[in-house]
């Protein structure tokens, strides 16, 4: 939580986080700003202070709405420092900020820049601010375990609200999928039709897939994944566009929408197999339903997250699949981690991976998902459950969206 900025910050010897970037689709100016309209901004937090953002002229009732304490970029200008510098805009950007910091009271210190930017940019603006200013040491932090990612990991009630409101909007979508596809015609070789009498393809599925997102605040910000076949047995292929819905083939539905405006993420997949499925298939769907339901039965506070991980790895072995446990990156079977936490970022802090950190726990607070499966491209099929839960502060795990758990999905207009 925000609340433990502070005491994170002196752990790791911090005196200042820089926050660049745009308000929107920016998970650390988000978490700060709560979105809007404010492009190119600064926000500075100082240890045992309250955040400062700094914004265009333009964008100054935008920034107010952030309810933060604001600064116009006005007062900086940048065209003061042009003489300066030659002309040259960097240089009298660098020039700027380094008037901005100063005035502020970071002359000196241990600061970590956070934001999405453009990197080649970023990078060149920090090596020239870092010569302006030798008494700053900006600080990298990992991308996986960073000050912000570990304020990020225990969620507000608001928040978890948030998410809460993204899994209702998710699986009404995905019930209209659901409904739309048992709905088609079928033609003799088993591939859906259009109303138009065309055959129905991945791509023409995606398309609703946004709009009904749309049409209900959410975006599919960073894609979604409906994959059939083959593709599907690639866990993180999105699925070819001009493949066709055909009867009796896997198809994983991973879907992972934000809040329009780059706000908080679920996510949640289904596996189906329309009209029926093969024998084998339905068997690997079993074992993967089983693991799914043997881990959520035995989720416990304050345990490690990759101990469940590690369940699922020794299941799937007893099962004759590859695993990480004991296959070095396998590319069939049980290829990836168990869940991952939740947020304003779709892969977030605690992490389940077995390379994991003893710290990635389930606290109360902490969002999470748990998504095994089973990946075999080469036979033409791939499986996965999802759902999220939250670790609630009175100890008990729950579930964020209900949704059947329906492997084979029985068409209306098809008669096996």
């Amino acid at each position: 939580m925000k609340s433990d900025l502070d005491a994170l910050m002196k752990a790791r010897n911090v005196d200042a986080i820089l926050i660049f970037g745009d308000a929107e689709y920016n998970p650390p100016m988000y978490y700060f700003v709560g979105g809007g309209h404010v492009s190119g901004a600064l926000l500075i937090k100082k240890v045992g202070e309250e955040p400062v953002l700094f914004h265009n002229d333009m964008e100054r009732e935008e920034a107010a709405k952030s309810g933060l304490n604001t600064v116009s970029f006005g007062k900086f200008s940048a065209a003061e420092f042009m003489q300066e510098a030659n002309g040259d805009m960097q240089t009298a950007n660098v020039l700027r900020f380094q008037k901005l910091l100063s005035e502020y009271g970071l002359g000196s210190g241990r600061v970590a820049p956070y934001g999405k930017v453009e990197l080649s940019q970023m990078f060149g603006f920090l090596q020239d601010l870092a010569k302006l200013m030798p008494d700053i040491e900006f600080v990298g932090e990992s991308g996986m375990d960073s000050i912000i990612l570990h304020a990020m990991e225990t969620k507000e009630d608001v928040e978890v609200a948030r998410i809460r409101q993204m899994g209702a909007v998710t699986t009404t979508v995905v019930q209209m999928v659901k409904d739309y596809l048992t709905s088609r015609e079928v033609r003799e070789d088993e591939v859906l039709l259009k109303e138009d009498g065309r055959p129905l393809t991945i791509g023409d599925v995606k398309s609703r897939i946004s709009l009904w997102l749309a049409e209900r605040g959410a975006v599919d910000v960073e894609g979604v994944i409906f994959a059939i076949g083959r593709d599907a047995g690639v866990p993180h292929s999105t699925g070819n566009p001009k493949d066709l819905i055909t009867l009796g083939k896997t198809i994983v539905f991973d879907i992972f929408p934000a809040e329009q405006g780059g706000g908080y993420f679920y996510d949640f997949t289904r596996t189906w197999s329309l009209g029926y499925a093969t024998p084998e298939a339905q068997a690997y769907y079993d074992q993967v339903q089983e693991i799914y339901n043997t881990v959520v039965e035995n989720l416990d506070l304050n345990a490690s997250f990759k101990d469940y991980h590690r369940m699922t790895c020794e299941y799937f072995e007893s099962k004759g699949h590859q695993t990480q446990l004991n296959t070095k990156s396998p590319l069939e079977g049980y290829v990836h981690s168990l869940g991952h936490g939740l947020g304003l970022n779709v892969h977030e802090r605690p992490w389940s991976g077995l390379q994991a950190g003893d710290d990635n726990i389930l606290k109360p607070g902490v969002v999470i998902t748990i998504e095994p499966g089973l990946y075999y491209p080469d036979r033409g099929m791939g499986f996965r459950i999802e759902d999220s839960y939250w670790v609630r502060p009175d100890g008990k795990i729950e579930v964020l969206a209900e949704f059947p758990y329906d492997f084979v999905l029985e068409m209306k207009n098809w008669k096996k």
